[in-house]
């Protein structure tokens, strides 16, 4: 079980820190990384290389205050056809400059994928796969919105093979809902996880979020409560990220109806107890699965990774973002896509790619890089390791973290050949990773709080 933050370590709960989805973050990338830096890298994807996609549909039919993704509303579907031309012109571009590279894993987010219609969902999968060379047994993952879903859809997703699927939740409480400008049945969430089932799915998320507005711990145990009534195979529960500053929508939210530091501290560990007593294993600081689930079994045998959408199972080194916002990984550094639509849809026009900004990697970037995924998927990492993969840059790692254990033990110990963030501190497992974050200070980026 995850442990509550040691005493005297209290202050960190309210720190705000990146949640090292990547490493450096995104508030380091610049423009130096452009679109001809990103066509170069995708030229230098191996044949036969395993990869990912990400493809990201920029739209919502409504507007959740909670939300600080990279989307927008729209009642009106011309916008998203116009997009939609715009994204199978970058599909086309870049299946060719990648041609001979596998898909391993596909997922869809946004915004809402869902608000897409069924024939267009049929057409973005065939764009796709005229594009890429599909595996067989490829994970194809959907974001879903329940309020989106009827029968076409439904059967739209089934047949381009939808593998998983995710449901927001949030919170099934009526005053938080409102309070979120996101109003969801618990009959309607019921109603999709029973229709994508029916369907063949066999894997099903739902995210739950802790930290907002009018939530209590009554409300919040009858959400999981709830929740777990769904039997979902894995649950990633986040706390709350009020950002006003970056996402405006979030001022409609009233700041005095939120959880202190105290608060959200106590009701990520009631959520994380009720979820773990229900016998899913915890993975990361966030997610749970059930001890099946390919993300359980990964995070038992070391192979836990991290990216922009959170923990997963997916090995690929090669994360290849498509879409307004998306960000690519490589093995030489980050790119992304520029986020206004307008601005995307024109960089794509006539077999342009539509990179604004993003990092080339360093050696101490690597390390670091490596040092600070293993810490928020293992809650350590190996000096052995840390020495052998990366050399003189690793020692130099090794050494700040000795000197961490010497100032700080209750926040990172040493056994043996592991370097270890006991299990009280767990919960502060971002203000570790920070300490290995040469970035960090650089800038005047603003984060959402640790805890």
């Amino acid at each position: 079980m995850i442990g509550t933050a040691p005493e005297g370590l209290t202050r960190s709960l309210s720190a705000s820190l990146p949640r090292y989805t990547s490493y450096p973050t995104a508030p380091h990338f610049h423009s130096g990384v452009d679109a001809a830096t990103f066509r170069a890298w995708l030229e230098e994807v191996q044949q036969g290389e395993e990869i990912s996609l990400y493809v990201h549909i920029p739209f919502c039919d409504r507007l959740c205050w909670f939300c600080a993704c990279h989307t927008k509303m729209t009642r009106r579907y011309e916008p998203v056809t116009a997009f939609l031309e715009a994204l199978r012109q970058e599909i086309a571009t870049v299946g060719r400059l990648v041609d001979g590279a596998r898909v391993r894993a596909l997922h869809f987010g946004g915004g809402s994928p869902t608000i897409l219609k069924p024939e267009d969902v049929m057409a973005l999968d065939a764009a796709l796969r005229g594009a890429f060379d599909f595996l067989e047994d490829a994970d194809i993952s959907v974001e879903l919105d329940p309020s989106d879903m009827d029968e076409g859809r439904y059967d739209a997703f089934a047949a381009i093979g939808m593998t998983r699927a995710s449901l927001g939740v949030q919170d099934f409480d009526p005053k938080v809902q409102e309070a979120i400008n996101r109003e969801q049945s618990f009959a309607l969430t019921q109603a999709v996880v029973d229709g994508v089932r029916a369907r063949g799915v066999r894997s099903l998320n739902l995210d739950l979020l802790y930290g907002l507005p009018h939530q209590t711990m009554e409300s919040l145990e009858a959400t999981i409560g709830q929740a777990l009534l769904l039997s979902p195979d894995r649950i990633a529960l986040f706390g709350y990220a009020h950002v006003p500053w970056f996402k405006k929508h979030q001022t409609m939210i009233d700041e005095a109806a939120l959880p202190g530091p105290q608060a959200r501290l106590a009701q990520r560990q009631l959520a994380s107890a009720l979820i773990e007593k229900a016998g899913y294993q915890p993975i990361g600081f966030d997610h749970f699965a059930k001890p099946g689930d390919t993300l359980a079994a990964a995070a038992r045998a070391g192979r836990l990774r991290r990216n922009f959408q959170g923990y997963t199972d997916d090995g690929c080194e090669t994360l290849i973002g498509l879409g307004p916002s998306s960000v690519s990984r490589f093995r030489q550094g980050y790119a992304q896509n520029a986020s206004a639509i307008n601005v995307y849809s024109r960089r794509v026009e006539r077999g342009g790619l539509a990179t604004a900004r993003g990092i080339a990697l360093s050696e101490e970037d690597r390390a670091r890089a490596w040092v600070i995924e293993r810490l928020m998927c293992d809650f350590a990492f190996s000096r052995a390791d840390a020495e052998s993969r990366f050399g003189a840059v690793g020692r130099r790692i090794i050494e700040e973290a000795q000197a961490l254990v010497a100032e700080e033990e209750n926040l990172l110990t040493r056994s043996g050949d592991l370097f270890q963030i006991p299990v009280g501190a767990r919960v502060l497992v971002r203000a570790v990773a920070s300490r290995f974050d040469q970035y960090l200070a650089r800038g005047n980026a603003r984060h959402s709080v640790a805890v």
